[in-house]
């Protein structure tokens, strides 16, 4: 399995990514890389919400995307946020839906919205960013 890679950004911060294969065990593996980015910027307080935030991502990607990969991308664009973002090979952006009390899935999206200060898609030419960003204390 590929390991995670580390990159300045022009933040002066690292961004962490790993690519995971498309498969729901990658949530796993895609909550301990956005714990183990949160730990070293000394944002603790993202952790757990950006943490389920990123299980949710890759739920949807596992679910909807193609190819046998993702790309699990955690970014500080400044002090006291972080951005969590799931790539993958679709190019259909994710709608947030309203599930009824009956229905078993479709509370993804809406979650996201709850937990998250913002969230969106950016388009690829070959697929799709989706993203979540979370605001600290700092």
């Amino acid at each position: 399995m590929p390991q995670p890679t580390t990159r300045a950004r022009r933040t002066g911060h690292p961004g962490y990514s790993e690519t995971l294969p498309r498969q729901p065990e990658s949530a796993a593996p895609a909550r301990r890389l956005v714990r183990a980015a949160c730990a070293v910027w000394r944002l603790d307080d993202l952790a757990e919400d950006g943490a389920l935030i990123v299980s949710e991502l890759v739920s949807n990607a596992v679910q909807h995307a193609r190819r046998d990969s993702i790309r699990v991308v955690i970014d500080r664009p400044g002090p006291g946020r972080v951005r969590v973002g799931v790539v993958d090979f679709s190019t259909t952006r994710p709608v947030r839906k309203t599930p009824g009390p009956e229905d078993k899935g479709g509370r993804g999206l809406a979650l996201v919205n709850e937990l998250a200060e913002s969230w969106g898609a950016d388009p690829l030419p070959w697929g799709k960013r989706v993203w979540a960003e979370l605001e600290g204390k700092r």
